[in-house]
């Protein structure tokens, strides 16, 4: 006897395949002029229109561009860079220039600092790391003694060319750097003393000078490479001509002092007076012997905070200046009116 299964299985039910829907590939675009089977079709992404090559009919328009935002001039061998990242810089050649930011947000278990420290020392090497250190510094101290950014690239090629040759091994990070800006600023015709380095930087003066001389033999950087010397053997790069710029214009005193101030300068220079005296005390004193002489007076103090040197220094050399006038002021400006030799006070 026979007995029926319990629980038959239900019927199976067939299922029906859903069609799948897709773009024909066998369409083609063609001219509906020219009706050629291989139309050749050109994409002016330019004007935005898709026009026919042969005949010339546009085909339709508002085409989106989707190549790159900008040219790339690489050579065929590595990576193309149109996409990814910013523009190289060619001081960082050779050097990996994209950088992996890692989050701080680790919810206080510390995880985040391990990790940034640990892909730091796997992206890059020890030298490359404070090769971009120093860049960072040259470029942060650059601005904050407001210099164009073409200072910036010049310092930072002599300390690439100063940390590739090994020049200052031993010296500290900061007294290098700041040797770099200081020639910078001498072959940028934006002079700069080392006083105002000093006080930038943090750095002692003599530490300073020695960077300044081992760099100066290396590179050749003798007194007349960075600037060209005028006749008569200064250095228009670092003499007192070019400080009165900056100092006028922070003591607000009108175009015609600084001319003034500048042929006094160069007849004092010519006359042997005040020789062996630093370019800065030389501007500070020729400005306040100018301002006396044009009937616009500016105190020592002033022009002492100014130039960053003592209010007895700039009398001294006032009182240089002040026996030899006669020699220093033109007589072509005492009749125009211009100066006038009584208002100059006798410092003792």
């Amino acid at each position: 006897m026979a007995f029926a299964q319990p629980f038959p299985l239900a019927a199976a039910v067939q299922k029906t395949q859903q069609p799948t829907f897709g773009p024909d590939l066998a369409v083609r675009l063609i001219c509906p002029e020219c009706r050629d089977p291989n139309p050749n079709i050109v994409e002016e992404f330019g004007s935005g229109d898709l026009v026919c090559g042969s005949c010339g009919l546009v085909l339709g328009d508002r085409i989106v561009d989707t190549r790159s935002e900008w040219r790339t001039f690489a050579n065929d061998e590595g990576d193309d860079p149109s996409r990814v990242g910013a523009a190289s810089d060619p001081l960082l050649e050779g050097i990996e220039q994209l950088d992996t930011l890692i989050s701080f947000r680790d919810g206080g278990t510390g995880i985040a600092r391990e990790l940034q420290r640990a892909a730091s020392r796997s992206q890059s090497s020890r030298s490359e790391r404070n090769l971009l250190t120093a860049f960072r510094d040259i470029g942060s101290w650059c601005d904050q003694f407001s210099l164009p950014k073409t200072i910036s690239d010049i310092a930072k090629q002599l300390y690439k060319r100063s940390d590739e040759e090994k020049l200052l091994r031993g010296k500290p990070l900061e007294a290098v750097i700041a040797a770099c800006i200081f020639i910078a600023c001498r072959q940028a015709h934006v002079p700069r003393t080392f006083r105002e380095i000093c006080n930038l930087t943090h750095v002692s003066k003599k530490t300073l000078g020695q960077c300044y001389k081992a760099l100066e033999q290396a590179f050749n950087l003798s007194p007349g490479a960075t600037a060209q010397v005028n006749a008569n053997g200064s250095n228009p790069s670092t003499g007192p001509e070019n400080l009165l710029v900056r100092y006028c214009n922070h003591l607000d005193l009108p175009a015609n002092v600084q001319s003034i101030c500048g042929d006094i300068i160069v007849a004092a220079r010519k006359h042997g007076v005040a020789d062996g005296r630093s370019p800065v005390s030389i501007a500070g004193g020729a400005i306040y012997f100018t301002c006396h002489l044009l009937g616009k007076p500016k105190s020592s103090r002033d022009i002492s905070v100014v130039a960053g040197v003592s209010e007895g220094t700039i009398k001294l050399v006032y009182r240089l200046y002040f026996l030899e006038k006669e020699k220093l002021v033109k007589e072509e400006w005492i009749k125009e009116g211009r100066a006038d030799l009584d208002r100059l006070p006798v410092e003792r």
